[in-house]
């Protein structure tokens, strides 16, 4: 039995639950849970819908008359109140993360039991950001940082780092309020707000960036295990070629353990989070109780200086060349290091003779005033040693290379950006709190707060840290990296109370954490994004275990990690995570301001402190300090970003997210359209923008596809592409058939690599539908200014004359709009975009000039591959009067100043009589007219005979019904089908084609119209006893032939056979396109004028040209 439950408000659930409310049915839910898992893919349908989740389960019924009025809408449009029980039900789950456990009960219906986030702000954003802030670069390299740029230095490092993370936080603040943000942290904000190339592109980023974090994190375990626990684990020591080959092999035994534990279960990963969390928060207390303690007692640990060198002192405890043993001076245990042999008399080094042993204090403490001493930074190249400056020295002439490994140096040169470098990924892990945004009580609130006080907290923590690091600690100590002058302890230990083995213990624990939570966090990021679909070859890593843990992004991810480990050095590996992570913060910041600046509707945070400037500042900071890091690691991961940008852009899974790049465009587009019209388009800007005119057959497909492969081929201009079409009817009726033709038409354009729109129109006949194209197609400054169109091959076998009309009309309507008029002959003959012409010829007959396309035309063509290997030649014809070899000189002159490569040749046509061959040509013509005339007539007759009868027999059927209702008619007039849609179509036709036939009927010198009478008159008067079957072989005086349609015949005739006779084997022939005659009386000679002038060529392309020169010599 279905069971239902009533969805109660929070304030009246604790008085009762007698209230009523709205029913909701649970096996809707249950199905919807069921295919939650199936509909990974079909997060748009999710993201478009204005809704959080929404019911097209089944038809609903709705009762009650209240809502009578909406309820054939309320499928789409839902009632508030089911929106508002949807909601009540509505839990945002973590991504990969089951929370709902499912359980049978007596009944057989399932039970869910709903765990609702609890989190709030101190737990769910700002301790875990806190974590992954705070780490080792903190206990391993803050102290040498300080040491080396000095206090003022790092105060600047540790400044433009903590701003950088805190503008970021803003602008990620901003994005995390707009909505609900599902768990995926930055990759998702980014990729739903700079759409899937730019979220795909910085998604994989930040995955590289949290995946080399997690090496670095393993290196500073593996530094403090083989450094402060455990130095005698070492395989080798003293060579640092050896001790890098320590940190790979125990790096990669520490990985393997750490992917384990991954792999095993992250409910381990997640309990000890907060084991790690207390490590971090004791050793930074320990560290400033230790502060506190100088200013009483300072700690018992001394340097020992040679002259003002700094000493290793792991080997020897007193700081001194002799002691006193029983009364009786002896070396002391550093007298070996520097000399030959234990006794006195042994030859020594020569700067450890000439200078003095000193021992000093390596924290002064806070009230020493060492702070004057640590203010600047001491740079400088590997090998340099470590010096007191204001130490006294009596500097040796040689010093054996033997004895400075007693000495404490640089192991690596330092330089201002090599420390940015090295400590940015110090204030990492902001990112955290809206990586948990699926668990938090509300999300929108806690992640401003909780991100930025987080960020707050951590740089009072860094700058204090710096000052008090400066105030304490002696210099020398402090550029001591690895603590070797103070008795190889951290030097952050030694400050710290009650003993350095607070931080070392503390600090080696955070550092597991650190990478357990990088190698539980990447793979998840990986997973997130190839579940998104939109880079091809990462599908196979969306895939995973049963509980959804990502199996495959884990074994990338260690693989990727180990060739951090490889590197063996953090402070290589540190600058390589920073790049990373900065240009993921460059594109959060850069989300934030494109939506800020756009002001689309949709955007609406709740947190209102942000400001497109901020954003703006950010990710200049970001852009900055990626190049100050290090230039060359900036510009390859600049690089790997702009590679996966192209290949998502190319081969990436459509997605349409209602990005900002998407608003970004709409808004350029805009903008430059509005441009576009302010002033009239140059010569030297003109390029076809084409208007393809394509049929359709029955099935919505293509019919000439070779058309739109033309289209490609002439793309060299990079102009617009508007491909259209017309269906005749409504579009109530034929609305679907529009959209699957426009589908259609996109495909086809894909096939044939056409770039461009397409669209369908619906009109009452083809003729207005292509009116309204000509007219109104494009936009603004967008529109076209060229049309392209097959040539209307069946117009003489059609059964009326409507093909002929279109075709006549529209390029009547192309030289009204001052459009240009390109029409292919035999265009299912012409190349596709596959074929490669290897030799050939492009023929340009100019035989008048209309603003010069015809020239433009075969270098946009030579431009495309296919046609590459065709030489182009230029005909044109002189006349009588004209200077053949002048015109020669003239024509070569202005190609060259045109910049193009053609051969020129100019085709003498004398005056000559007309033929007795254009004269039958004439007469068969006219002849085949009147055949058409009389044949319309018959069927307009037919027509209306039968539309008479149909008006007769209504009205008998009417009398005979109001006469006796109920009886049926006795008689039924039976129509044709095909006769009655005729006659529906002919009463429904536009009032254009109307009078485009009342105007084509009015006769000329030669009778249009044949009927009994004229026929009679005609036969006795040519010849007597004249069969009717020998009507068509008459043959009229010539001098009865209109001699205007004659003298056209004529030049078509003359031009076709000097045509033919130079251009039959080339691979295309562009031809002027005569014009219509300017009355409609010659409209049925017009296409037989044209027919001639092509006869015997296979591929042609007429021209007209729009009236405007489109072509120029000038720059």
């Amino acid at each position: 039995m279905p069971i239902n439950f009533t969805v109660v408000p929070v304030e009246d659930a604790v008085a009762g639950s007698n209230n009523a409310g709205a029913a909701v049915s649970l096996d809707k839910i249950f199905r919807e849970e069921d295919n939650e898992d199936n509909l990974q893919g079909e997060d748009n349908q999710r993201e478009s819908s204005p809704f959080i989740s929404s019911d097209t389960d089944g038809e609903t019924y709705y009762e009650g008359k209240n809502m009578a009025l909406f309820e054939e809408e309320m499928d789409s449009n839902p009632m508030v109140s089911s929106l508002l029980s949807k909601l009540a039900i509505y839990t945002n789950l973590t991504q990969g993360v089951r929370e709902h456990e499912e359980a049978e009960n007596e009944d057989g219906v399932r039970r869910v039991t709903v765990v609702v986030p609890q989190m709030g702000t101190f737990i769910g954003v700002y301790l875990p950001c806190m974590q992954n802030i705070l780490g080792v670069i903190l206990f391993l390299r803050l102290t040498w940082i300080v040491g080396t740029a000095g206090i003022l230095g790092s105060f600047a490092i540790v400044s433009m780092c903590c701003i950088c993370t805190l503008l970021t936080a803003i602008s990620m603040s901003a994005i995390a309020t707009n909505g609900v943000v599902p768990a995926g942290g930055s990759y998702y904000m980014i990729s739903r707000s700079l759409g899937p190339e730019f979220g795909g592109a910085v998604g994989l980023c930040f995955y590289l960036g949290t995946t080399f974090a997690g090496s670095m994190y393993i290196l500073g375990t593996i530094e403090i295990l083989l450094t402060y626990i455990v130095p005698t684990a070492v395989f080798k020591e003293g060579e640092d070629a050896a001790m890098l080959n320590n940190m790979r092999v125990y790096g990669t035994g520490c990985l393997v353990l750490m992917a384990l534990v991954v792999f095993v279960g992250v409910k381990y990963v997640n309990k000890l989070a907060l084991v790690f969390l207390a490590c971090v928060i004791l050793s930074i207390m320990a560290t400033y109780a230790g502060v506190i303690k100088t200013l009483i007692e300072p700690p018992d640990f001394s340097v020992c200086l040679l002259g003002n060198r700094s000493l290793k002192n792991e080997k020897f405890e007193t700081c001194a060349k002799t002691e006193l043993v029983k009364n009786k001076t002896v070396t002391s245990k550093l007298w070996p290091l520097f000399c030959d042999s234990e006794y006195p008399n042994a030859t020594c080094d020569e700067y450890f003779m000439l200078n003095n042993l000193t021992e000093i204090q390596a924290i002064p403490g806070l009230l020493s005033g060492v702070i004057k001493d640590n203010l600047w930074g001491n740079y400088g190249p590997a090998g340099m040693l470590i010096e007191k400056k204001t130490q006294p020295s009596v500097p040796a002439l040689e010093t054996s290379n033997d004895i400075t490994k007693y000495y404490v140096f640089n192991d690596i040169s330092t330089y201002f950006t090599l420390l940015v470098g090295i400590y940015f990924p110090s204030v990492t892990g902001i990112m955290a709190g809206s990586n948990r945004s699926g668990d938090l009580r509300d999300a929108q609130r806690s992640i401003p707060i909780g991100t930025i006080m987080a960020i707050l907290t951590t740089s009072f923590i860094y700058i204090s840290c710096v000052v008090l690091f400066g105030a304490c600690i002696e210099g020398v100590v402090l550029r001591d990296k690895f603590g070797y002058s103070v008795k190889k302890n951290p030097v952050i230990g030694i400050l710290a109370w009650p003993s350095p083995w607070v931080i070392v213990i503390g600090s080696f624990f955070s550092c597991c954490g650190a990478g357990l939570q990088s190698l539980t966090g990447a793979p998840r990021l990986l997973q997130a994004i190839a579940r998104d679909g939109i880079i091809p070859f990462l599908q196979v890593f969306g895939h995973g275990k049963a509980n959804g843990e990502p199996t495959w992004a884990l074994l990338l991810t260690v693989g990727i990690c180990e060739i951090g480990i490889l590197i063996a050095s953090l402070d290589a590996v540190a600058p390589i995570l920073s790049m990373f992570f900065l240009m993921c913060y460059l594109f959060v910041n850069l989300a934030c301001a494109v939506q800020t600046l756009l002001r689309t509707p949709n955007w609406r945070p709740r947190f209102k402190f942000y400001h497109w400037t901020l954003s703006f500042l950010g990710m200049s900071l970001c852009l900055s300090l990626m190049f100050i890091s290090s230039w060359y690691y900036a510009l390859v991961a600049m690089v790997i970003a702009g590679c996966i940008y192209k290949y998502i852009e190319y081969r990436g899974a459509v997605k349409e997210w209602g990005d900002g790049i998407r608003g970004l465009s709409l808004n350029a587009a805009r903008y430059a359209l509005i441009r576009l019209e302010e002033a009239p388009l140059h010569t030297k800007n003109w390029r076809p923008q084409l208007l393809v005119l394509c049929k359709m057959d029955s099935d919505m497909a293509v019919k000439h596809p070779r058309l739109l492969s033309f289209t490609t081929q002439l793309k060299a201009g990079k102009g617009l592409t508007i491909v259209c079409s017309v269906l005749e009817g409504t579009y109530m009726t034929q609305g679907n058939q529009a959209k699957l033709g426009e589908q259609n038409l996109k495909a086809a354009m894909v096939a044939e690599r056409t770039k461009g729109f397409s669209h369908v129109v619906v009109s009452s006949n083809l003729r207005d539908g292509f009116s309204l194209l000509i007219q109104s197609a494009g936009l603004g400054g967008m529109k076209h200014n060229a049309v392209l169109m097959a040539w209307p091959v069946g117009w003489k076998q059609a059964r009326d004359s409507s093909a002929r009309r279109n075709f006549i009309e529209t390029v009547r309507e192309t030289t009204a709009a001052h459009q240009a008029l390109l029409v292919a002959k035999n265009i299912d003959h012409f190349p596709s975009n596959q074929e490669r012409l290897k030799q050939g010829t492009i023929d340009v007959w100019w035989i008048v000039h209309d603003g010069g396309l015809l020239m433009l035309l075969p270098f946009l063509l030579s431009q495309h591959k296919v046609w590459r290997k065709c030489k182009m030649r230029i005909f044109t014809v002189a006349q009588m009067d004209d200077n053949s070899i002048q015109m020669k000189k003239d024509l070569q002159m202005f190609l060259y100043h045109l910049r193009l490569d053609a051969v020129v040749e100019v085709v003498e046509m004398h005056e000559s009589d007309i033929s007795a061959f254009t004269y039958e040509k004439t007469l068969v013509m006219e002849q085949r007219s009147q055949m058409l005339k009389q044949m319309q007539l018959s069927r307009t007759e037919r027509e209306r005979e039968i539309q008479s009868i149909t008006d007769v027999s209504r009205g008998s059927i009417k009398r005979k019904t109001s006469s006796r209702v109920g009886d049926p008619p006795l008689n039924t007039l039976c129509i044709p089908e095909d006769e009655a849609q005729l006659i529906h179509d002919r009463n429904t036709a536009s009032h254009s084609a109307i009078t485009d036939k009342a105007a084509g009927a009015t006769p000329d010198r030669v009778h249009m119209t044949w009927t009994k009478d004229k026929l009679v008159n005609e036969r006795n008067r040519q010849r007597e006893n004249m069969a009717v079957k020998d009507l068509f072989n008459m043959k009229p005086e010539w001098e009865h032939l209109n001699q205007s349609n004659v003298r056209r015949m004529h030049t078509a005739v003359k031009l076709n056979e000097a045509v033919v006779k130079k251009s039959q084997n080339s691979q295309l022939v562009l031809l002027n396109m005569p014009g219509p005659p300017k009355n409609m009386k010659g409209d049925e000679n017009y296409m037989e004028f044209l027919e001639v002038l092509m006869e015997g060529l296979d591929r042609v392309l007429l021209v007209r040209g729009g009236g405007s020169e489109v072509i120029t010599i000038y720059s």
